[in-house]
């Protein structure tokens, strides 16, 4: 007799466990539909799941999306999960790597604003593609408009061009 009832499946997924994970598949196909073309192209996907991706938008009538979203999970077994997932991880907003992220980047320019040239120092052997004297022009105004007690327009400034540096250096652009 059995002693465990785990020990009589170690090594064997149960067929709740493998249900699980399919539909854990179709559901990362899903959010792959809703995703832009560009940031597709950067994913390590097949050529066709790129063509049933591409496809989602045809099937409108409930039935058929959801046997095509059936197709797309099955795709997604071929898939390269992990890596997928870390990109998409990478721009949805409700992660915790894009919160991380965004608050690292938000940490970044209010050193850049508040610190002095060993900062931006920091910053430029970081972010090597970042342009010094563009980016020093920015903190100039954001400080004045600090101390000016001004909306902070240039700190918004700052933020999207390093931004857009983390993303380009990430490969998400």
């Amino acid at each position: 007799m059995v002693d465990s009832y785990d020990d009589a499946f170690d090594g064997e997924k149960s067929k709740t466990q493998i249900k699980r994970e399919l539909h854990a598949l179709v559901e990362l196909g899903e959010r792959l539909t809703t995703l832009k073309p560009d940031t597709l192209a950067r994913l390590p996907l097949t050529d066709a799941l790129r063509k049933a991706l591409a496809e989602a938008s045809k099937h409108t009538a409930h039935i058929a999306r959801k046997r095509h979203m059936s197709f797309v999970g099955k795709l997604m077994r071929d898939q390269d999960i992990e890596a997928i997932q870390a990109v998409i991880d990478q721009l949805d907003s409700s992660t915790r790597q894009y919160n991380e992220r965004f608050h690292g980047l938000e940490r970044w320019r209010d050193r850049l604003i508040d610190g002095n040239d060993e900062d931006l120092e920091r910053f430029v052997n970081e972010f090597p593609d970042a342009d010094r004297q563009h980016l020093r022009s920015l903190v100039r105004h954001a400080q004045h408009e600090k101390a000016r007690n001004k909306p902070p327009s240039a700190s918004r400034k700052i933020f999207k061009y390093i931004r857009d540096l983390d993303e380009t250096q990430r490969g998400l652009r």
